[in-house]
Parts: C-alpha cells; sequence; structure tokens
C-alpha cells in the first residue's frame, strides 16, 4: 500500500555551509502529531532560503524510503526520515515516476506533483559528502515536489491515494534530467501544461538550444 511513512518538520539551524546567510531549515525531523498543509507549506516548517525553497510550486517536498534505502547501502550509514529534507516520507510510490500534474489525496488534503528537486551545496553540507551534488544528479531520483492543491491535515500511516494522472505522462525523473544535462528531453517536458513557469521558460531555452545544435551538425 502506497502510505506516508513519517511527516516532516524543518527545524532552524545556523551552520557554516549553508548557501542561505549562515541558517538553513534543510534539517526536517518527525512528528507524531498530524500536521495542517496550508496555503504553501506545512504549519511550522521553516524555510530560510525562500528564493530556491517553498512557495506555491515546492510547498511540499515527498522523497520515497526505498530510494533512500539505496542511499544507505551507497554511503554505508543509517538515513533517517527527513534526511533528504523532505516534509513526507513515502513508501509505495515512485515520486521519480510520478507525472507532472498528478494528483495525491493524503488525509484531507489534495497535493499536486509540480516539479523535481534540484540538489545544492547546501544539501551537500547537510550531509557532509563534499561530491554529494554531482552523485545525487548522476543517480536522478531527486524526490517530488508538491503543491497544495486543497489545504487539510495529514499524519504518519495515512495512504495516498492517486486521484488523478494526467495523459502527456511527462514524469518527475525527465524534467530532473531535461534540467541537469539532457537537453534532448527539454521539447517532451513542454508537454506538461502544469510544468511551473520558471521550469516552462528555461525548458523552452534549452529546447531552441538543442534545435539550433541539431541544425548546425
Amino acid at each position: 500500500m502506497s502510505q506516508v511513512v513519517s511527516v516532516n518538520i524543518g527545524v532552524l539551524r545556523v551552520v557554516p555551509w549553508t548557501q542561505s546567510m549562515g541558517s538553513t531549515g534543510i534539517d526536517k525531523r518527525p512528528v507524531d502529531a498530524r500536521v495542517r498543509a496550508v496555503g504553501v507549506g506545512l504549519e511550522s516548517d521553516v524555510i530560510v532560503d525562500t528564493k530556491n525553497h517553498g512557495g506555491y510550486d515546492q510547498a511540499v517536498y515527498a522523497y520515497a524510503r526505498e530510494d533512500a534505502e539505496w542511499w544507505e547501502r551507497e554511503l554505508d550509514r543509517e538515513l533517517t526520515a527527513g534526511a533528504f529534507g523532505e516534509n513526507l516520507t513515502t513508501r509505495g510510490v515512485d515520486c521519480t515516476g510520478a507525472v507532472i500534474g498528478e494528483r495525491w489525496r493524503v488525509g484531507s488534503t489534495l497535493l499536486e506533483v509540480s516539479r523535481p528537486r534540484i540538489p545544492c551545496r547546501t544539501f551537500a553540507g547537510f550531509w557532509d559528502v563534499p561530491n554529494l551534488v554531482k552523485r545525487f544528479t548522476q543517480r536522478g531520483v531527486p524526490g517530488a515536489y508538491l503543491r497544495i492543491i486543497e489545504e487539510g491535515d495529514l499524519g504518519a500511516g495515512d495512504p495516498i491515494e492517486i486521484e488523478h494522472r494526467p495523459r502527456h505522462n511527462v514524469t518527475i525523473g525527465e524534467v530532473f534530467r531535461a534540467l541537469t544535462g539532457d537537453r534532448s528531453l527539454a521539447k517532451r517536458i513542454l508537454e506538461a501544461p502544469e510544468l511551473p513557469a520558471s521550469l516552462r521558460e528555461k525548458a523552452t531555452k534549452l529546447a531552441q538550444l538543442d534545435a539550433a545544435i541539431r541544425t548546425s551538425t
């Protein structure tokens, strides 16, 4: 069964390795109580770098426990819920294979898959793995950001029910690969009308560049 393993809320930390003026909210920790999903995030969640995190298209971040277990084997270390900076640790859901615009019913909340997570130096510093950005990108399993379509509450153990999946079938994984080096996918991801405007603009430029390169060769 697809379900939420843990709901994780960020705490404020002041650290030397962050890009966000010395503080970060990447440290997400499991909570026992149910949590309200309201507006552009979860209640009490800490977002420091609001330019790159949070907001309508990045309200909630989900990462699959199955993918976390791969990293545990890769790094030979335990990764607790929230270690990826995720709000929802899931099981039974292919976050990378999720379709842009796909809608998940979790508790009384309706969430919509919006975009992949792009790794940054703050993430590498949080794990103390200097080459993590490169390794995470090569692995290509970024987890999914979600919009809050219907406000409500959610908690550990809640089933994740997919209520709608768009027919274009553009996945989180395809968007991630298009944005991190595979220009050949740029035109493909533009087929998803639910793609955030900022990513649509970037994908349009990448598609134009790819077309120009193909024409010149």
